[in-house]
């Protein structure tokens, strides 16, 4: 890749931290004076990393908290300064890293325009030019005359994306700040990326959000605990990450693969363990889990696959005939859908003391991308009365991954077919 070609280019960059056992440590350390035991710790945040970034390009970054992923993207803004390696930047950048970022709380929404735009290199006269269309974009009303102290976080980021994204920047960088607006305005945010896009410019954007991830970015790099595991489409790395989040992986950056066995369940139990749950606890869940098409745990299942929840149930009691179901609601706490296995006419027979069972339900994930709770249960009925042996609420997470959402919550996957009809 030519100098000309690239917007960004980092070269084994490093990120090292000492940590101090006390304060004063630190003031020693300046003078060459820390010895033996009271040496910092040294903490690796980025371990060598390589990226190349062309202009107009759309770059995701994914990764588990804690992977280095805010470490480049302020290294890359000159927030940070790299402990080693190289950092070439070809183009004036506009960054969205942490809302409001070099915002005086006590400035009007109009005086915090002028200062970030000045901060940015723009004239006042460039500036007076933009403003109307900073202000049109931010939609917050008179309340750009008033200090932003005064905001509410939606008001706050709506201001901050603003300026960011309608100052002309050749490179964007965006970290998760679109999950404080609300979905009307993300739309909005999405529709000027698909217009910076259209104009050759080049975005990077680090979130944990991987509908969107798949649906703009060209290409993804994936890094965990301050590694690069990998660089490729969308799909490939969503895949790897998946594999990450459920520990099939080594410190080498191998990752391993194959169906989920009783092994991999007690290394990577998914149940949140502050769920709600109630019940006679005559029948128990004991664990709970999902896997995609390939037979991996996961979290994360790509939209129009087959996945399968998985229950283990054991049983304290006799319990005839037992109905197992689950539920998917919002983040809201919206119900979505659900089932049981009575609805399914599914045979379950009896339980008895000391029994388990495992059940599985397995369909095609229809839900629209986004983010899902689960809840699972075991019920049924004893001389006609309805009976919960045992619920748990939102016991577990499910993030779906989309590049095609619809209207709704759900998508049909209709066909449609146009024909011109002959005159």
């Amino acid at each position: 890749m030519s100098d000309k070609d690239y917007a960004i280019r980092l070269k084994d960059v490093k990120k090292v931290y000492k940590l101090y056992n006390k304060p004063k440590d630190r003031l020693f350390d300046a003078f060459g004076l820390l010895r033996g035991k009271r040496k910092p710790a040294l903490n690796y945040a980025l371990k060598g990393v390589d990226l190349e970034i062309k202009k107009g390009e759309t770059v995701g970054i994914i990764g588990t908290n804690g992977s280095g992923k805010s470490t480049i993207l302020k290294i890359i803004t000159g927030v940070l300064y790299q402990t080693s390696g190289d950092v070439d930047i070809n183009g004036r950048i506009s960054a969205l890293l942490e809302l409001g970022a070099g915002f005086n709380m006590e400035y009007t929404g109009v005086e915090n325009v002028y200062l970030n735009a000045t901060m940015m290199g723009f004239s006042d006269e460039e500036i007076e030019k933009k403003l109307p269309e900073i202000l049109e974009f931010a939609d917050i009303g008179d309340y750009v005359y008033q200090p932003v102290k005064t905001y509410s976080s939606g008001m706050f980021v709506r201001l901050a994306f603003a300026v960011a994204i309608n100052i002309d920047p050749e490179i964007l960088i965006v970290d998760e700040a679109l999950s404080v607006g609300d979905v009307f305005f993300q739309a909005k945010c999405y529709a000027k990326f698909e217009e910076f896009k259209r104009k050759g410019k080049t975005i990077v954007f680090v979130s944990h959000d991987l509908s969107s991830i798949s649906k703009y970015c060209d290409r993804v790099y994936l890094l965990n605990k301050g590694n690069l595991l990998g660089e490729g489409s969308p799909k490939e790395m969503i895949d790897l990450y998946k594999r990450v989040l459920v520990g099939l992986y080594d410190e080498n950056g191998e990752v391993g693969g194959g169906e989920a066995s009783a092994a991999d369940g007690e290394m990577a139990s998914m149940l949140n363990p502050e769920t709600l749950e109630y019940g006679t606890r005559q029948a128990l869940i004991k664990d709970a889990y999902i896997t995609d098409e390939g037979g991996r745990r996961t979290s994360t299942i790509i939209k129009g696959t087959k996945f399968t929840v998985h229950m283990t149930v054991g049983f304290e009691d006799h319990v005839p005939g037992p109905i197992f179901a689950l539920t998917f609601k919002d983040a809201k706490g919206t119900e979505i859908t659900g089932t049981n296995s009575m609805y399914e006419k599914a045979y379950t027979g009896c339980g008895e003391k000391g029994d388990v069972m495992e059940v599985t339900f397995t369909q095609t994930m229809s839900l629209q991308g986004g983010n899902y709770l689960l809840s699972l249960g075991v019920t049924g009925f004893s001389q006609a009365d309805f009976e919960v042996y045992h619920r748990l609420y939102d016991c577990l997470d499910v993030t779906v991954v989309s590049d095609k959402d619809t209207v709704g919550y759900y998508d049909m996957f209709s066909e449609v077919k146009v024909s011109k009809v002959e005159k």
